[in-house]
């Protein structure tokens, strides 16, 4: 017999939690609040790990999911919880991890910042396979806790344009005589094109090459092709193509890219961040100001368009040049970038970048430690704009910045970088 359980709260990936027989048990698709009846699918020492069946009794914030394929896609794990409600969630988990971890609470919770809930995803990587069950290829995400690829023919979160193309390249799959050696498609909407880049482990025949120029010419795409890794993606067709781009209109900036580079997936949502992290950081002329983790230059070239004096570090030498080439197509003379390992940082190599006025500390889910570590006793910046992608981490340095170099927790708040998932960014400011 199923057992039933009242879920008692969500956990930070958005799972119902339970108890059954005194044991922690985690639930997938259960709400805070709810009572359900569940199946348990795997037992762990100190917990489980169980599927909802059947809802007994349901919370006012559960919502009808939009997609259709919501319960097997890997995609989402949060489209029956009201939106608002998700954002909510989101901000609960950054104060949990701040205060538990990092043992802080910040002065002001700054308001969620919200964006497009449906259609957002500009950025994504779509698993592909040959399926000879399902008779031709599979295009899409992930199911739940599997390896196998989700039969959709559309997504919700993806941009309507690419949705669309999700049945198409199933069928254009089913036609490849390489088929079974396309693992991957990247995709990246850019405003005046959208690039597909094709994962080969074995290459196009001529006869294959000439069904993709079909499509690509079809459904208006370009098509890169990806031999090995990410510089190895190279244009297929066609050879000439509007310029892969976003823009930030605000900051008057034109951010050209490449389809493997790093850009955040959520156009909306990235602007209204950087205004935010701008308005905390209050560049002003005259300020001399760092941006650790810098990538392509997305908030360095809006912080040197105020006329800070601007120096971008990123690890990526890929990713500084193109950093160099987006500063000088827009004409800011203020801003340099270098190429170093910032999970290598030290108080010497801290202290031989010379005074600072402010910082912007943008880092990968690992976190910055090193960095926040490294900052003098005396002499360090005043004020620290720290853009986070896992509370955890941020939680875990901002420890070391509050309680080690000095730092008060002014304000920290969530943004919904990445609606219908458990995902939580969030920014900080720190000062002293």
């Amino acid at each position: 017999m199923n057992p039933i359980v009242d879920i008692l709260s969500l956990d930070h990936e958005g799972h119902g939690v339970a108890r059954v027989d005194g044991k922690v048990t985690f639930v997938d698709g259960a709400l805070a609040g709810e009572r359900a009846e569940i199946a348990i699918y795997r037992k762990h020492a100190k917990y489980n790990s169980a599927n909802a069946i059947a809802i007994l009794k349901t919370s006012a914030q559960r919502t009808e999911p939009r997609c259709k394929y919501f319960d097997r896609c890997g995609g989402c794990s949060m489209q029956h919880l009201d939106a608002s409600a998700q954002v909510a969630a989101k901000q609960r988990v950054l104060e949990e991890n701040l205060a538990r971890i990092g043992k802080v609470r910040p002065d002001t919770i700054l308001t969620a910042l919200h964006g497009p809930s449906w259609g957002y995803r500009h950025r994504a990587r779509l698993s592909a396979r040959w399926v000879d069950k399902k008779g031709g290829g599979l295009v899409g995400f992930r199911e739940k806790r599997s390896s196998f690829i989700t039969d959709m023919a559309s997504c919700e979160v993806l941009t309507p344009d690419v949705s669309a193309l999700i049945q198409p390249l199933r069928e254009l799959i089913g036609l490849l005589s390489n088929a079974d050696r396309i693992p991957q498609i990247e995709v990246a909407v850019g405003e005046h094109v959208t690039v597909l880049v094709f994962r080969l482990l074995e290459p196009w025949t001529d006869d294959d090459a000439a069904k993709v120029r079909m499509f690509a010419d079809a459904h208006r795409v370009q098509i890169w092709e990806q031999k090995k890794g990410p510089e190895t993606a190279r244009p297929f067709w066609p050879d000439i193509a509007p310029e892969l781009s976003y823009s930030l209109p605000e900051f008057d900036l034109v951010m050209p890219f490449r389809p493997t580079e790093f850009t955040q997936v959520n156009a909306a949502m990235n602007r209204a961040l950087i205004r935010r992290a701008l308005r905390l950081l209050d560049p002003q002329p005259g300020d001399r100001i760092a941006d650790l983790f810098c990538g392509l230059g997305n908030f360095t070239l809006p912080i040197a368009r105020g006329g800070a004096d601007v120096l971008g570090i990123e690890g990526s030498a890929e990713l500084v040049a193109r950093a160099r080439e987006n500063a000088l197509r827009n004409q800011l003379p203020n801003v340099r970038f270098a190429v170093d390992n910032l999970f290598d940082m030290t108080p010497e190599k801290f202290a031989a970048l010379g005074h600072l006025d402010k910082l912007l500390i943008d880092p990968p889910r690992s976190g910055a430690i090193e960095v926040v570590k490294s900052l003098p006793e005396s002499g360090a910046p005043q004020r620290i704009v720290y853009v986070s992608c896992d509370p955890a981490t941020l939680a875990r340095d901002a420890e070391v910045l509050v309680h080690v170099k000095g730092y008060r927790l002014e304000a920290a708040g969530v943004a919904n970088m990445f609606p219908h998932t458990a995902h939580v960014e969030s920014i900080a400011l720190f000062e002293r």
